[in-house]
């Protein structure tokens, strides 16, 4: 089995995996990290979304192995109780949860919107956020959640777009 390096949340993981093993099991079962949910195992829930070197990725998608040497920051990584990511506390102020399984997912798929300069419109934020889904809220809170951290005002925009 192959031995891999990649630095999560900033700490230095070294695993023994086999060659099979998707990024998502790494995290959760070699690295203890529950953050990264399972939702689907087929790229369509987007709960599982990381961020790869800075990037959002679903990580039920991508190999282990293909993230050797890598850094890899899950939601653990981006803020903690004392001091929430600003995302995280918009997500709060916006009431954008209900049962909380896509959460993660979302943060990090909101926070690489944000970073792309993508959150211009509730149009946008839309758009960008396919292919994370939420079975419970209806996208609406989210999605002013994420205008809200890009400083375009939710109430800017129609409830239509």
């Amino acid at each position: 089995m192959p031995k891999i390096t990649i630095t999560v949340n900033g700490t230095v993981q070294t695993h023994e995996v086999e060659g099979r093993t998707l990024l998502v099991y790494f995290l959760r079962e070699h690295c203890g990290f529950k953050g990264p949910h399972i939702g689907c195992d087929t790229s369509q829930c987007g709960c599982c979304t990381v961020h790869l070197d800075g990037r959002s990725i679903k990580s039920c998608t991508c190999l282990a192995v293909m993230a050797d040497g890598q850094e890899v920051t899950t939601i653990e990584g981006v803020g903690s109780v004392q001091q929430l990511h600003p995302l995280q506390k918009a997500f709060n102020e916006h009431h954008a949860l209900q049962c909380g399984y896509c959460t993660p997912g979302m943060v990090m798929q909101g926070i690489d919107i944000l970073r792309r300069g993508r959150a211009t419109d509730h149009a946008t934020i839309r758009h960008e956020l396919e292919g994370n889904l939420c079975r419970c809220t209806g996208y609406q809170n989210i999605v002013e959640a994420i205008a809200s951290c890009a400083g375009t005002h939710p109430d800017r925009h129609s409830r239509e777009d």
